[in-house]
């Protein structure tokens, strides 16, 4: 056991940490919506108005504080009107990002609807690659207007009287790749011209996103914040994905890997950081008073799909490795909170490093999904100085132990500390400046990286009570290998 120190000063408060970092993302796109959160009102599975009622409750139980849909490459072929009316009435379509049929029975309705029962916001992605400033426009209109006009009077028609409050509208999605392959030139002229037309009605205030960088996609962001402008948009996206070879066509398994691709792992999801912080330096050359902020609203681990799987349908199963990859990033977002805003893990269900797994009238709760849970008061709290020394594992040099500290308007402290090294545990002495200690309770994620829960065995990993050491200016906790822990103190 190697012994490290920790240094937290509650009285150096650093930004707020927003509830939305901790969202995710849904689209049209293998059984993320489909069997994973819509099963349709005569489903025998238990729902609410056709929506899982045991994948409510589990997004109830993290404080899930808002949802993307519909996409993704998905949300710029999607056509809104096509999904509202009477179900048996809805046009179908051929999904060309599973190359399987959509019978948009999970429509405009539903998905407000699944926000209510959650109690997230709505962040919804705007066709802006083969749809029309109109179509928007009108979206915009069915949900949000409260008075008459032939878009209000068509929800009306459709079973709901009263507006929908949304905020978040993204416009266009990757709009340098399946969105529609432009220069940052070419969509900062669109953005421009559809964001025009997307009006505020009936004291609705639309929060607009535009298509950020693909990664490290530097010149992307200098020309959206030169060409736009921070006046008109209230936020940048930016896309992240984790592949641990480094290699999109052989991207390694979900499952077997070694020692040395789990290190590649979290060598590269590391990556974030630095991208955040330069595309944050450029942002703050064209807006020092923080107008825009920088959502990342599609991060996460990306392997090969499960044997036996469609390729198309992005099905992959969750380990302790991807618990830490999911510590590691939402320290990354605590740390730069003060730009980032908004983050949504890809994605919620069934795609990618989803949170929850669906299989038929089954539920299963992932590793992730467990880090979640543990990190879930930081939401909305202010993120303080902490300093750790660390330990440098692998062949990458990488810093073993990763922390976030909060604070809330009560005084309690939320303290989240993951270690990524295989091998060694760490007993750190953390000292918390001038803070009386009343009580302290604790939990912990931690077993063998390659452990998982599967539907023979949804309760293989989960989140255990813990106990973290009182000592004299603070407290000890002693860190497993592959482990994480969230400590609460209260003053």
């Amino acid at each position: 056991m190697k012994n490290l120190r920790m240094i937290i000063n509650p009285h150096d408060r650093k930004s707020h940490i927003n509830k939305e970092i901790y969202g995710n993302f849904s689209e049209h796109l293998g059984r993320c919506v489909y069997d994973g959160i819509w099963v349709g009102k005569d489903s025998p599975i238990p729902n609410t108005d056709g929506i899982r009622n045991d994948v409510i409750e589990a997004f109830k139980k993290i404080g899930l504080p808002v949802m993307r849909w519909p996409g993704g490459c998905f949300a710029d072929e999607y056509h809104w009107q096509d999904g509202v009316g009477a179900p048996e009435e809805r046009k179908g379509v051929v999904n060309n990002w599973g190359h399987v049929a959509d019978d948009n029975s999970f429509g405009t309705h539903e998905y407000m609807r699944f926000c209510e029962l959650v109690g997230c916001e709505p962040y919804i992605a705007g066709n802006l690659g083969s749809g029309t400033v109109r179509e928007l426009m009108d979206w915009i209109d069915y949900m949000t207007f409260d008075g008459n006009s032939p878009m209000a009077e068509l929800r009306r028609k459709n079973g709901r009287d009263k507006a929908w409050k949304f905020r978040y509208l993204g416009i266009g999605n990757e709009s340098w790749g399946c969105g529609g392959n432009m220069s940052p030139e070419t969509y900062a002229e669109h953005y421009l011209r559809y964001a025009t037309f997307c009006r505020n009605y009936s004291g609705n205030e639309l929060f607009k996103v535009a298509c950020g960088p693909n990664a490290d996609d530097y010149n992307w962001t200098e020309v959206c914040m030169k060409k736009i402008r921070p006046e008109n948009m209230q936020g940048l996206s930016l896309h992240y994905y984790t592949v641990p070879t480094g290699d999109w066509g052989h991207k390694g398994s979900s499952t077997d890997f070694d020692d040395k691709e789990y290190y590649s792992t979290i060598c590269g999801t590391m990556r974030i950081d630095d991208i955040i912080t330069h595309h944050s330096e450029i942002m703050n050359r064209f807006d020092p008073q923080h107008k825009t902020g920088l959502i990342v609203d599609e991060w996460g681990c990306w392997y090969d799909v499960e044997p036996g799987t469609n390729p198309a349908f992005l099905y992959q199963l969750n380990t302790m490795r991807d618990a830490i990859v999911a510590a590691v990033n939402l320290d990354i977002f605590n740390k730069h909170s003060d730009r980032v805003i908004m983050a949504n893990i890809a994605q919620a269900v069934n795609v990618l490093q989803s949170v929850i797994l669906t299989e038929g009238k089954s539920m299963l709760l992932t590793p992730t999904y467990h880090v979640f849970e543990l990190y879930k008061e930081h939401q909305n709290g202010t993120l303080v100085y902490s300093h750790c020394t660390n330990d440098l594992v692998s062949d990458h040099m990488i810093p073993a132990v990763s922390q976030s500290v909060s604070v809330k308007d009560n005084g309690s402290m939320h303290i989240t500390l993951s270690n990524c090294s295989l091998e060694e545990e760490y007993e750190i002495k953390c000292s918390i400046l001038d803070t009386e200690i009343k009580s302290i309770s604790a939990r912990i994620l931690t077993d063998e990286v390659h452990a998982m829960n599967t539907f023979d065995k949804p309760d293989n990993v989960v989140i255990k009570p813990y106990t973290a050491e009182q000592c004299h200016g603070g407290i000890i906790v002693k860190l497993p290998p592959c482990s994480v822990v969230a400590v609460e103190i209260n003053g």
